[in-house]
């Protein structure tokens, strides 16, 4: 597939969490608690904010406490026209293009609350240009790998996760979306962590690929603290 745009700014960007069928299986006993006492019926969404959008290549600061983030890596589905109420057979219609997201946060494993402070923080969402589907890809077929890599540039850490676990597929998931709420072009509709993302530190390079479609990759640094700033 070949990058279409080098714009990385796009519409609203939203993620979705426990969409991987071993999270909800791990996650099975607390939703048993109150007050919800079953699993979650609708997708469970947040936004990843304009301030957290930035480019292949891009160094993200992170904050000396945790001193780590989780790397929830996936696919980002590029809304092309207007989808309101739109069938899971003529979802994909809507879509035109997809990118690979580093939906980075700091680790947390609070589900009730938004997490704002963990996920929303500035460049925490590194994007790749805009991939224009190619003739076969299948998005739910997709195989993703996570490598993190040392300041040496040796790879510590190699992660893969497969988008045909998914609880609600691509199509069904921007079906079940769009029936409560529009999704505008240019909004971007990421397919949600995978069980396991790995953690990466400061000074490592996270590279994402994705089989048939491309890669992402960028770095992580210490985040500026108030007294240097001043």
């Amino acid at each position: 597939m070949t990058p279409r745009s080098p714009d990385f700014r796009h519409g609203t960007v939203y993620g979705v969490l426990l969409n991987d069928r071993a999270t909800q299986a791990r996650m099975a006993s607390q939703f048993g608690e109150p007050p919800y006492k079953a699993p979650p019926q609708a997708p469970v969404l947040y936004i990843k904010p304009r301030n957290t959008q930035a480019g292949d290549g891009v160094a993200v600061p992170i904050p000396a406490e945790p001193g780590v983030v989780r790397v929830d890596a996936t696919i980002g589905l590029v809304i092309g026209s207007t989808a309101w109420r739109v069938s899971p057979a003529d979802a994909l219609s809507h879509v035109s293009g997809y990118v690979i997201a580093s939906d980075l946060t700091l680790p947390h494993d609070n589900y009730y609350r938004p997490a704002i402070r963990q996920r929303c923080r500035d460049l925490f969402c590194p994007m790749s240009a805009v991939f224009t589907a190619a003739a076969g890809f299948q998005v739910d077929d997709a195989l993703l790998e996570v490598q993190i890599r040392n300041a040496a540039g040796e790879a510590t850490h190699t992660w893969h996760r497969s988008f045909a676990d998914l609880v609600r597929s691509a199509p069904q998931l921007l079906a079940d979306v769009s029936e409560f709420m529009t999704l505008s072009p240019g909004d971007v509709l990421l397919l949600g962590p995978g069980e396991g993302s790995p953690n990466a530190r400061a000074g490592d390079t996270v590279v994402i690929t994705v089989n048939g479609l491309g890669q992402l990759s960028h770095s992580l640094t210490h985040e500026i603290t108030e007294g240097a700033r001043a």
